[in-house]
């Protein structure tokens, strides 16, 4: 599913030039129209062929291609979005300069969009006092910087000056657009909302020492709470056990078991105008909890658990939503085969009748705990309206994309229309 944006991405004549690929690759698959427009010397270091590839679009290089479509211009004016990556030293004292004797140059000056740059080179041409009095010129007209990063460059050199893996890159440049698009219009599309998330994985005490529990890390929900945050929404975070930090900015309430986690989300589902249920729950207690440790030397050998079915949290929400709710469910399977997993996900979508099912496979080393995530959402009709793979937080941009394409929310009735 397209996102609507148009995407330019620069790439200028570095080694790192060949990264530059996967920063293609990730907007593409976010849903991006992503056009690339290269330097000479870049395409030295990465084929155009591959380019075009990868982005699905032509490759712009000449200044005077297209001049009758006044190409120079026109591609920096529909751009929502210009990342260079890499941005040599050169490219990085012509556009603060507002030099303008190649493609790219034109592009830059020619955009209102916002701008990010991932520097690559050497450590001593990023210490060099002209590159950084450069950077301060840039991003004090706003400019993203992103990196660099320390480490290994080329030959046996090693310091500042590597470029930024290419899902950092995409991270920082979707984050530089929610913010400029919540500073200077359009509204941020979920200004005024308010988002209720749970994240985590519950905990179901056997005594007061072990537990039930899963693997579940809370990064995919609190990336969605960064996600929602950064797009004008005021935040609610069911927190299960997370095992990473929380935005400043969300209102967390804590919780451990699946009981606990359903009273949570109940009570302050009331006020939301979308839940988002993304915490691994327990489908099962033990039917008693005892007071002290279970001794082994008392349990013996083999000691036999009784577990009891935990109300299903998802379901009941739905049960009990109120009037323009849109709810959202999570589905982590292990289904190997992706048409059985997603016969899976269609079961369960019409079994919890929430408006969307978020559905991924995990494993011993997929999915949980892990910093990227691959996903399709269905609908309730079973229909597949978006896949994504990347780190947790675009896959959680995808997802609110998602959410607003395929339920408009009416502001004025609070109603959701299909």
């Amino acid at each position: 599913m397209s996102t609507g944006r148009t995407i330019v991405v620069g790439i200028t004549g570095g080694i790192a030039a060949y990264k530059a690929v996967n920063v293609v690759r990730a907007f593409v698959l976010l849903g991006d129209d992503v056009h690339v427009v290269a330097t000479a010397a870049a395409l030295r270091f990465v084929g155009k062929p591959t380019l075009e590839a990868i982005s699905r679009n032509p490759v712009h290089t000449d200044l005077y291609e297209g001049v009758a479509e006044v190409r120079h211009v026109a591609i920096g004016q529909s751009a929502d979005l210009i990342v260079i990556a890499p941005a040599t030293a050169n490219s990085i004292a012509k556009i603060a300069l507002g030099l303008a004797d190649d493609l790219l140059g034109n592009t830059i000056l020619a955009s209102t969009a916002p701008l990010v740059l991932a520097p690559a080179m050497h450590t001593e041409m990023w210490n060099n006092p002209a590159t950084v009095a450069n950077i301060a010129i840039l991003q004090s007209r706003g400019v993203t910087i992103v990196g660099p990063g320390i480490g290994r460059l080329t030959g046996s050199d090693s310091g500042p000056g590597r470029m930024e893996e290419p899902e950092t890159i995409v991270d920082a440049a979707l984050a530089a657009l929610a913010a400029r698009r919540g500073a200077s219009g359009p509204d941020q599309d979920l200004a005024a909302r308010k988002v209720l998330i749970s994240a985590g994985g519950t905990r179901e005490p056997l005594d007061p020492v072990r537990f039930l529990g899963n693997r579940s890390s809370g990064r995919q929900g609190v990336a969605l709470a960064e996600a929602a945050l950064a797009r004008g929404a005021e935040v609610t975070l069911v927190a299960a056990h997370l095992e990473v930090a929380v935005p400043d900015g969300v209102t967390v309430r804590t919780v451990s078991s699946t009981l606990d986690l359903q009273e949570a989300m109940r009570t302050a589902a009331a006020a939301a105008d979308i839940v988002i249920m993304a915490a691994a729950v327990a489908d099962y207690r033990p039917a008693d909890v005892q007071a002290d440790k279970i001794k082994k030397d008392i349990a013996g050998d083999r000691l036999s658990l009784e577990l009891v079915r935990n109300p299903d949290v998802l379901a009941g929400l739905v049960d009990g939503r109120r009037p323009g709710q849109v709810i959202v469910g999570f589905a982590a399977e292990t289904e190997p085969d992706d048409a059985l997993r997603r016969e899976l996900g269609r079961t369960k979508i019409q079994r919890k009748g929430c408006d969307l099912l978020v559905l991924n496979r995990v494993g011993w080393t997929q999915g949980f705990a892990t910093e990227r995530n691959e996903i399709e959402v269905l609908d309730r009709a079973g229909d597949i309206v978006m896949e994504a793979s990347g780190t947790k937080l675009s896959v959680a941009h995808r997802i609110l994309d998602s959410i607003l394409d395929g339920v408009a929310l009416d502001v004025a009735s609070d109603a959701p229309v299909a």
